[in-house]
């Protein structure tokens, strides 16, 4: 079973680091958004 997780992190390194920035920059966007109304 170990194996099998290793193999598919191997396999989808690129695409992790990509859903990661994904991750962050809709938090960014979240917290913007839920702040935004306190500027007004």
């Amino acid at each position: 079973m170990i194996e099998t997780v290793k193999t598919a992190l191997h396999r989808q390194h690129a695409t992790l680091w990509q859903d990661t920035l994904g991750v962050i920059s809709l938090v960014v966007i979240f917290v913007g958004a839920l702040h935004l109304p306190s500027v007004f």
